[in-house]
C-alpha cells in the first residue's frame, strides 16, 4: 500500500511540474505559404497534444505535437483543394504517412516586456532544427494564451520540392524555402 501511494504521488507531481495541458479545440495554428511569383496558399493544422509550464507570468517549459494528417488548405475548394492537400501529405512535402507528426520541444524562453522570446527543437520529417521566434503571452481566466508566429525553413527540414535554391528553370512554379505558422495556443 505504501509502495502505492508513493507512486501515485509521484505521478501526480510529473503531471504538476509540467504545467498546464494545451486545450486542441480553441488553440489554432494556421499557416500561409508562397510562390516565388507572388501568389500564396493558406490553411491550417490540428494540436493533437501539448503543455506549457508557466510560472509567475513567464513560460518556462513546454512541448507541442501537431497532427500532420489534418494538414488542411483553406484558401481553395473542391478539385484544387484535394490537389493540394494530398500533394502536402505526399512524400514530396510533409510524408505524413512516414512522419504522422512534427514537435516543438522549448528549451529556453527569455521574457522582454509583454513578450517572450521562445527557443526550442523543431521536428518535422525526423529532423530537429533549432527555431527560434517571439511570442505574446495572456491570462484569460485561470488559463494562458500564447501567441504568436513564426518563419520556418522548409528545406531545413528536407521539404525541397519545388524551391530554387535546389533546382533550376522553375520559372513561376518556384515556391519560396520560407512558410509561416501563426498560432494561438491556449491552456486548458
Amino acid at each position: 500500500m505504501k509502495k502505492l501511494v508513493i507512486t501515485i504521488a509521484a505521478v501526480a507531481l510529473s503531471i504538476a511540474s509540467f504545467g498546464q495541458k494545451i486545450d486542441q479545440e480553441v488553440s489554432k495554428v494556421n499557416w500561409t505559404a508562397y510562390k516565388v511569383v507572388g501568389s500564396s496558399h493558406t490553411g491550417d493544422i490540428a494540436i493533437k497534444e501539448g503543455s506549457f509550464k508557466i510560472k509567475k507570468g513567464e513560460v518556462k517549459e513546454g512541448e507541442i505535437v501537431i497532427d500532420l494528417s489534418t494538414l488542411n488548405s483553406t484558401d481553395l475548394e473542391g478539385e484544387w483543394k484535394g490537389k493540394l492537400d494530398g500533394h502536402l501529405k505526399s512524400a514530396d512535402f510533409f510524408d505524413v504517412e512516414k512522419y504522422p507528426t512534427a514537435t516543438f520541444v522549448l528549451k529556453e524562453a527569455v521574457k522582454e516586456g509583454d513578450n517572450h522570446k521562445l527557443k526550442g527543437d523543431l521536428t518535422i520529417k525526423g529532423i530537429t532544427q533549432e527555431v527560434v521566434f517571439d511570442s505574446k503571452l495572456q491570462k484569460v481566466d485561470k488559463n494562458h494564451v500564447l501567441v504568436g508566429k513564426i518563419k520556418i525553413d522548409r528545406t531545413k527540414f528536407g521539404l525541397k520540392y519545388g524551391s530554387n535554391s535546389f533546382f533550376d528553370n522553375l520559372g513561376d512554379k518556384a515556391i519560396a524555402d520560407e512558410f509561416e505558422i501563426d498560432f494561438k495556443v491556449q491552456t486548458i
